[in-house]
């Protein structure tokens, strides 16, 4: 049998240490573990790196390592589209920042998926959103301009969309979800402050009214992997279009 190499057995050591840290508690840096293990650096880094990949560890550029906890956040047709309520529920603190709100004419496919004329005008919705403060999804939310005039406005008011949809007198509901997994490059790397490179969620999604089915937000957002379990209900998967 083929040992391990000793990157592995120094990761293993360091996971059953970490799993019992505070989430977002600083883990050893490379330099660390090369001096604890008598190890090169480049040893330590694969170490880390494994870990990782694992989503036992989440690195910030420029800041270092840090413990996570993954929360779990689960996806079917019986759940409000919240992601405020789901967080919570998961016994995380959310919170979410608005980068821009405007109104505009959207893409074609845009307002095809809202059953939207190319001359409605929507609001375009783009916001970062915090697990317990460590950054975990960034999106676009397209709302039709006549649901809520004043957008903008409310949502300084409350930081949840589906709170301020449900305060102008609708129940917005799943009508699809569509998930893969996506490399972050670019701008989404950015904006959730993730290596270049890494793994994670990219998830649309429609929601309708429940009265009158009509779409009340179409939602296309990126989700940190190692910060966020995704997780469906297939015995309902098939109401959410999944």
């Amino acid at each position: 049998m083929v040992p391990d190499p000793k990157y592995r057995s120094i990761a293993r050591i360091l996971e059953a240490e970490i799993r019992g840290f505070d989430d977002g508690q600083r883990v050893p840096s490379e330099n660390e573990v090369a001096q604890r293990f008598t190890v090169a650096r480049s040893t330590a880094r694969a170490a880390l790196q494994y870990l990782t990949a694992r989503n036992v560890i989440r690195r910030v550029r420029g800041a270092g390592s840090f413990a996570t906890h993954r929360i779990d956040y689960p996806i079917d047709a019986e759940r409000a589209p919240s992601w405020s309520a789901t967080v919570r529920a998961a016994g995380a603190s959310p919170r979410s920042v608005v980068r821009s709100c405007a109104q505009q004419l959207p893409p074609a496919e845009i307002a095809a998926k809202l059953q939207q004329l190319p001359s409605d005008s929507c609001h375009r919705l783009v916001r970062l959103s915090f697990v317990n403060e460590l950054p975990a999804a960034w999106g676009v939310e397209w709302v039709p301009a006549t649901l809520v005039p004043d957008l903008a406005l409310a949502m300084r008011a409350n930081d949840s969309l589906h709170e301020v949809l449900t305060n102008a007198g609708l129940s917005p509901r799943r009508s699809w979800v569509h998930a893969s997994t996506e490399i972050f490059e670019g701008e989404v790397a950015d904006q959730l402050d993730a290596p270049r490179s890494s793994l994670g969620w990219y998830i649309e999604s429609l929601n309708v009214d429940e009265a009158t089915l009509r779409p009340v937000s179409l939602t296309q957002r990126w989700l940190r992997a190692d910060t966020i379990r995704v997780t469906f209900d297939s015995a309902v998967s098939s109401r959410v279009g999944f």
